[in-house]
């Protein structure tokens, strides 16, 4: 990519950040009502930091900081650079600097970067290049956590303010049948790289008395051998898979309610340990969000508090939640191997922030829906390294290799993910008990 290309990506990148924060009243930049949650002001300064961290300080000749403090309050975690980082659950307490001052250290970024581009020394042409795309990347991951926290702060407020009034509401229907895609068993190659892959196979049988649907197969390596990845989706590899099938669409609101009331949030043996003594801590009751309003059932959106509509994919569940309600449905979670061979090769095609409604549609017939955008799903793998991976040497090195402790995998993006940051190979994670993400469920089953 050229650096005309390059600059238009990064304007464009930069554009949509501050087009999210257009909404928010001056109140709402600094604001944080949990660890998870950052302010949107530090979001905004953060990504600028990135830049200034990693490509201005060490490249562009004779640049200047914007203020010397600001390397050490919007650092994240990067343990390997000089100043530090300001700890993340006392971001909120910062009335200083002001919007204001956060707007002009991204313009200052702004603009030493464009030179920088223009100016772009070919001996570190590759390099620049390399964590632009990053960096690019990077931002594109804050503005769905700007979306997400903006959402996780005004639901907070007992008023439950609207981020805006004019979203758009999915009309109230029916959920469709949940029908499941068969895959047969094999050894299949996972993650990104330039190996050739093999199409998925579906599986020939009926099961269960369900509707058996073919898989898409076309282009299984398209999005795979070219584009961006990020280190721990690499290198390409291996896995023996055995027989399985996935549902077709997400769970669905009536779904969960069903589980609601069935007593699922009160029968210990559904859950894990550690779910199960999360229950009894915090009180769940019910997913994130929801709230029972005169009997009747209301979920607080973006767009503010509204009923629920049953035929929405579930969203804002903890992995614990997720994996309880696929033992009550007698099913399990799938693997983020079982998820990959599904999505390989499909259109990166769903409901992203691009879309501009910021909450999860309810799904269409047809065969493997709804597997990119919407809501992340959750799958039972670990976030483990894959075989032979190795973390790149410094501060960059910490990016994702250094949680891989204790972290569950999720697949696919959410209603707050770029349409064109989404990949089949793309590995997000959390831990278990977090449910401020747009996280929903898939279910999978064991074919004999």
């Amino acid at each position: 990519m050229d650096e005309t290309h390059l600059a238009a990506a990064y304007g464009r990148v930069r554009a949509f950040t501050e087009q999210l924060c257009e909404p928010l009243e001056i109140e709402d930049y600094g604001l944080q009502t949990a660890v998870e949650a950052s302010p949107p002001k530090w979001h905004l300064a953060h990504v600028s930091w990135f830049f200034e961290t990693f490509l201005l300080k060490p490249f562009l000749a004779g640049y200047q900081v914007f203020h010397p403090q600001f390397e050490h309050l919007f650092n994240s975690y990067y343990e390997q650079t000089e100043a530090g980082f300001w700890p993340r659950p006392q971001r909120g307490l910062l009335s200083r600097p002001t919007v204001a001052e956060v707007y002009a250290y991204r313009r200052h970024v702004d603009d030493a970067m464009a030179r920088l581009l223009a100016e772009c020394p070919a001996e570190h042409a590759e390099t620049i290049q390399a964590r632009l795309e990053i960096g690019l990347n990077h931002e594109q991951q804050h503005q769905e956590l700007l979306v997400t926290d903006i959402k996780y702060n005004l639901a907070y407020n007992p008023l439950r303010p609207a981020y805006r009034a004019d979203l758009p509401l999915a009309k109230v229907q029916d959920p469709v049948p949940l029908t499941f895609t068969g895959f047969a068993g094999g050894v299949y190659s996972f993650g990104a790289g330039p190996e050739a892959s093999q199409p998925p196979h579906q599986h020939p049988n009926q099961h269960n008395g369900q509707t058996q649907r073919q898989s898409h197969s076309e282009n299984h390596s398209a999005n795979l051998t070219q584009g961006f990845a990020y280190d721990n989706e690499f290198p390409r590899h291996q896995r023996l898979l055995e027989p399985f099938r996935l549902a077709d669409r997400l769970v669905t609101n009536a779904e969960y309610l069903a589980f609601i009331e069935d007593g699922g949030y009160r029968h210990p043996g559904l859950w894990l340990s550690d779910g199960w003594a999360r229950i009894k801590h915090e009180g769940w009751q019910a997913p994130l969000y929801w709230e029972a309003l005169d009997g009747v059932w209301h979920e607080t959106t973006l767009g503010g508090r509204r009923p629920l509509n049953p035929a929405e994919p579930v969203c804002h569940i903890s992995y614990f939640e997720a994996e309880a309600y696929a033992r009550w449905a007698g099913r399990r979670l799938p693997t983020e191997f079982e998820w990959e061979h599904a999505a390989a090769g499909r259109p990166v095609a769903g409901h992203f922030v691009d879309d501009g409604r910021l909450h999860p549609t309810p799904a269409a017939a047809g065969t493997l829906q709804q597997l990119f955008g919407d809501c992340w799903e959750w799958t039972a793998s670990a976030y483990l390294p894959y075989p032979r991976y190795r973390a790149v040497d410094g501060a960059l090195g910490e990016y994702n290799g250094k949680f891989m402790s204790g972290q569950m995998v999720l697949r696919g993006g959410s209603c707050a993910t770029s349409r064109n940051h989404a990949r089949a190979t793309y590995r997000n994670f959390f831990y278990p008990h977090e449910r401020w993400q747009f996280k929903g469920i898939r279910l999978a089953e064991d074919l004999a």
